[in-house]
């Protein structure tokens, strides 16, 4: 029997007054993989990515994480829920007057009640396991180059060893070499640590080398595929972002 999925999305509509963003939506994540979500502006990607984390509650539909609806929760549950994800928000979300371990260790006082010896010897773990040097542990946040930055909010969002990561654009600003290192930082950890991903990126380097599947959003609702699937795809906006000139030379690139 094949493993249920760590995420069930259906039928989910979400409005926000009169604007109707998403209409029907159906989405499955499977455990263990990588999926990228895409979509033009204004499609309700990082709204997406807030109702799977408990963070906006969505018009009509049902959605699972994990099996359970972060909606629906009592405060100990949800507590408990969050715990087994992690997020990385676009600009890092980093508290600027704390220090690296500072940040990470942040979660670690909100949900534990680890003594402070041991959480400190797990942010530097978490340091080491992002790539960062030792010596950034002490520096703050304006002191670290952008690739730098979203490494320590990746080290953050891994803090209390989740099941799913959620990335929202973690690419973004950042040089080809560092988002290449960034990239295979990923891979590295989604084998190390079995981790299900969940990456809403417009990187198309990205969504074609580290993703499994990648879900589009295109009239208000999610079609799903292989790189390959979604490049013979009939619809205008998948076709015209696969099969571009900048589409085109990424995949030839890569080979895909």
């Amino acid at each position: 029997m094949s493993e249920p999925p760590v995420i069930t999305v259906s039928g989910l509509i979400t409005r926000f007054g009169e604007q109707v963003i998403h209409q029907g939506l159906d989405l499955e994540v499977k455990r263990g993989e990588i999926l990228g979500i895409v979509g033009g502006s204004g499609s309700g990607k990082s709204v997406l990515m807030k109702e799977l984390i408990g963070l906006l509650r969505p018009a009509a539909g049902t959605l699972r994480v994990l099996g359970h609806d972060p909606h629906t929760q009592d405060m100990r549950e949800a507590e408990a829920l969050r715990r087994r994800w992690g997020v990385l928000f676009q600009e890092g979300a980093l508290f600027s007057a704390l220090s690296v371990a500072q940040n990470i260790l942040m979660p670690m006082r909100e949900f534990t009640d680890l003594s402070i010896p041991l959480r400190r010897d797990l942010a530097a773990i978490k340091v080491a396991l992002v790539g960062l040097p030792p010596e950034a542990a002490d520096k703050h946040p304006s002191q670290l180059s952008g690739g730098m930055k979203k490494r320590v909010g990746l080290a953050r969002a891994l803090a209390l060893d989740p099941e799913i990561l959620f990335l929202d654009e973690p690419t973004a600003g950042l040089d080809p070499i560092s988002a290449n290192a960034f990239d295979e930082l990923i891979l590295s950890l989604r084998r190390s640590l079995g981790l299900t991903v969940v990456m809403i990126t417009h990187d198309l380097d990205s969504l074609i080398t580290i993703c499994d599947r990648i879900a589009v959003l295109v009239d208000k609702r999610i079609v799903t595929g292989t790189v390959a699937e979604l490049a013979q795809h009939g619809h205008p906006w998948i076709r015209d972002y696969f099969n571009g000139p900048r589409g085109r030379a990424v995949l030839a690139r890569t080979g895909s």
